[in-house]
């Protein structure tokens, strides 16, 4: 018996020294990761915390990039590129779009590069040369952007008619059609509506928990238009989105009165012309 509790306590305590040392080799690699680069003396040079990024076609490919300089003097460095057709890149420092930077002697300066890939870009890993250049000095460094496809969406009806008629204090229903342009799947689309004040809608589905490349979906829109609606146009945005890409469209809503309350309007007129009519008769005479 106390062999087994010597046992389990000495296994409890292995386990116990094993997770601490896991810990403590975390925190240190945590720490070392958060200090600068040692860069040698007398060396310049040009390096990316990430080299090599995935990311969608129309999605920004974001990169973070340190620039030192290890000459005994000031330089004054160029960024140059030479990137594919359609594609844009930008160079930031604290915030602000750069493309050149001054910098003194041992000074290290930290750049974020931005590169929006060609909408048409293949999926494909893509070489981005970057060259920081100040005289006969040149410092290269080679991003990677890997294109994984596109995200697109378009929203729109089955007829593509933008625009219909609606009776004041009724429901209409609208049928609208989401379809994945891109090649990628879309994730958790939601349908939605800015209406007139007071107005309401409902959709069936509610949401798209994924729809493939290719793919379209039908989408039921239930309007409900409040009593007492004025006759005359509105207007209604329908927006169909997702955390990767959106597409809306503008609708036209004509709203009419009801026939009940259009027939009530001429008996309110015929009423009035007819007391005119009386008191006419009665006191026209005197």
């Amino acid at each position: 018996m106390l062999s087994q509790f010597t046992t389990t306590r000495f296994s409890v305590s292995r386990k116990f020294t094993f997770l601490f040392l896991l810990f403590f080799a975390s925190v240190l690699a945590s720490q070392a990761q958060q200090q600068p680069a040692t860069w040698p003396a007398g060396k310049s040079g040009f390096t990316a915390k990430l080299m090599n990024i995935e990311a969608a076609s129309n999605e920004t490919f974001r990169y973070n990039t340190t620039l030192h300089n290890g000459s005994s003097g000031a330089r004054i460095y160029e960024l140059k590129t030479d990137i594919p057709f359609g594609w844009t890149i930008a160079y930031k420092v604290d915030g602000n779009q750069v493309t050149s930077i001054n910098m003194d002697a041992g000074k290290t300066q930290d750049i974020a590069i931005e590169v929006n890939a060609a909408t048409n870009a293949a999926p494909k890993k893509y070489i981005i040369p970057i060259k920081a250049v100040s005289g006969a000095d040149t410092l290269s460094l080679k991003l990677e952007a890997v294109v994984k496809g596109s995200y697109s969406l378009t929203l729109s009806t089955p007829t593509g008619r933008l625009s219909d008629e609606v009776t004041s204090g009724s429901q209409k229903e609208l049928q609208l059609v989401v379809k994945n342009t891109g090649t990628l799947p879309l994730n958790d689309l939601q349908v939605t509506a800015q209406l007139p004040s007071g107005w309401e809608s409902t959709f069936e589905p509610t949401s798209i928990k994924q729809l493939e490349a290719g793919k379209s979906i039908d989408i039921k829109a239930t309007l409900k238009v409040p009593d007492k609606t004025i006759a005359g146009d509105y207007a209604a945005t329908f927006t169909a989105t997702n955390s990767n890409t959106n597409a809306s469209i503008a609708f036209r809503l004509m709203v009419k009165t009801s026939l009940l309350s259009g027939w009530i309007g001429v008996l309110v007129i015929l009423l009035a012309v007819g007391i005119v009519y009386y008191l006419i008769r009665k006191y026209g005479r005197r």
